[in-house]
């Protein structure tokens, strides 16, 4: 793949980007410079970043120009959300109770990413303290929309060309949302597939360590490194022909997905006609929705107990109102939630004696207009509490001319193949 090839450097897919490195064709100071010199000219409107170490990116792409090949992620600039300690740039979660705080070390994702030869290029937005009052970031395809959050930076930042992946969270629907409202590929593992040491914790439960790309390829790369498993980033798993078997699952929030994500679906079906059944989620798996809010709420208002009880003035009205909400949960009531969840993570599993991945909307549509939130994550809650990887897919524009698209949803454990199917799946929905 020659350089005269390819798209402009900044526009590269980090797999595109990490073959031209592996055989020197591209230098990561290029890469780098090249991403630098986007953030200069659309930094103003996006707002993706809250810190950026330049200097400190050029001299470790020097470095790994003049050594050897250093990993999967070989001079490949990373941004990561501001959740995340980093032992050379601030951390601040969010949070003016955390501004300017210094970590002494890296959050265990971020080590791994370095190790594997990924170029730090900045801190990227976070809501307050990942959830869901807003930071600055907008959304690239129109500064009027939300980027949606609380990964809200990563996101926009991989859609502008900024970065080519970008690390993220979701308690929620923290990854999947914003890269539906932003248009690009998120993916969140299976739950603790991923170490979370040094990212500021909200819920155990829930909490999952994921990120950003342009294309399936990308965070597979980005996920063989976070989660050691190899197979993800296999080249032979993305030349597979044979079509995986889809589960169809418009979920039981269907009524609430708007006319683009209904459009979408109706597109998707379309495009994959033939591939794949109707799948109907048993009534045990309903009404999950409800769990997952309190189990967040619960684990949240207990993971900031310092900021409740030292900082309260500090923290927004929405945020105040969850841990309200979250200290009125027993004990009791919280032990029996977390009794339905692992209920339900064991029941899950039976969803794909008959399919290897369910797709499922991703957003109930459109990133919507303002600034003030960051959109609903219905359609994800339910997925997270079950521990299940998911991989949203942008495929499809929506009334206002905004990306829309879809999950796909893989066992618990089976990521290598749901990231395979997404390429497959992917592949066939962009033609």
């Amino acid at each position: 793949m020659p350089v005269s090839s390819t798209p402009p450097l900044h526009q590269l897919h980090a797999w595109q980007a990490a073959t031209l490195l592996a055989r020197r064709e591209l230098s990561a100071v290029d890469l780098v410079r090249a991403c630098l010199k986007r953030i200069s000219e659309r930094e103003p409107q996006v707002h993706a970043f809250v810190q950026l170490g330049a200097d400190a990116a050029l001299a470790r792409a020097r470095e790994l120009d003049a050594g050897a090949v250093h990993g999967l992620l070989h001079g490949l600039p990373l941004g990561v959300k501001d959740l995340f300690d980093t032992f050379d740039l601030p951390t601040a979660y969010g949070s003016s109770i955390y501004a300017e705080q210094q970590p002494t070390v890296d959050a265990a994702a971020v080590a791994l990413c370095r190790e594997a030869g990924a170029v730090l290029l900045g801190k990227t937005v976070t809501t307050e303290l990942a959830n869901m009052y807003p930071g600055e970031t907008r959304n690239p395809h129109n500064p009027q929309h939300t980027p949606g959050g609380s990964s809200s930076g990563s996101a926009a930042a991989v859609a502008d060309g900024m970065l080519p992946l970008a690390l993220g969270t979701q308690t929620a629907g923290s990854l999947i949302r914003p890269a539906a409202f932003c248009g690009v590929v998120g993916y969140k593992p299976s739950h603790n597939r991923v170490p979370k040491a040094g990212v500021k914790s909200l819920s155990e439960t829930l909490d999952t360590v994921g990120g950003f790309g342009r294309s399936v390829r990308d965070v597979a790369l980005l996920g063989a490194v976070l989660t050691g498993d190899a197979r993800l980033a296999d080249p032979t798993a993305f030349e597979q022909k044979a079509a995986p078997r889809i589960g169809w699952c418009q979920t039981p929030e269907w009524a609430q997905a708007d006319a683009d994500t209904q459009q979408a679906w109706a597109q998707a079906e379309k495009l994959l006609a033939g591939h794949g059944t109707p799948l109907v989620l048993p009534d045990s798996l309903t009404g999950l929705i409800a769990v997952q809010k309190a189990v967040q709420a619960f684990e949240t208002a207990r993971s900031l107990s310092h900021e409740r009880l030292h900082h309260r003035h500090q923290l927004s009205t929405p945020l105040q109102a969850l841990i309200a909400d979250g200290m009125a949960i027993s004990g009791e009531t919280h032990a029996l939630n977390l009794q339905v969840t692992a209920s339900a993570r064991q029941r899950a599993q039976a969803l794909f004696d008959g399919c290897d991945v369910i797709i499922a909307p991703s957003s109930i549509g459109e990133a919507p207009a303002g600034l003030d939130g960051t959109g609903d994550p219905l359609f994800c809650r339910s997925w997270t509490l079950l521990g299940l990887p998911c991989v949203h897919l942008p495929f499809a524009r929506g009334q206002n001319g905004l990306p829309v698209g879809l999950q796909l949803v893989g066992a618990y454990g089976e990521d290598h193949r749901l990231l395979a199917a997404a390429h497959w799946v992917h592949q066939r929905l962009t033609g």
